[in-house]
């Protein structure tokens, strides 16, 4: 998220409004409903941490100990844990 300077983008008439609100302050503005994305949608996030906890199962399904996994992936026992034993 960027900050932007409402004179820049918005007319005139709706600064002097906002200013009624708010005074030289940061003020968030959300995305529109129809443009919200679920995290990690946008730079490919999600999908690579789907791919690195098949890797984590299909390597432990294949017998390689939680213990190796976790300093391999440098995560905690219970975080590898947690990814072999989800449903």
């Amino acid at each position: 998220m960027k900050y932007i300077n409402a004179a820049a983008v918005l007319p005139a008439s709706l600064v002097e409004e906002l200013q009624n609100y708010v005074q030289s302050g940061y003020l968030y503005v959300p995305a529109r409903e129809d443009q919200h994305r679920a995290w990690g949608e946008r730079n490919g996030g999600r999908e690579e941490l789907r791919k690195r906890n098949k890797d984590i199962l299909d390597a432990w399904q294949n017998g390689v100990s939680m213990e190796t996994l976790a300093d391999q992936y440098c995560l905690s026992i219970h975080a590898i844990r947690k990814i072999i034993y989800q449903k």
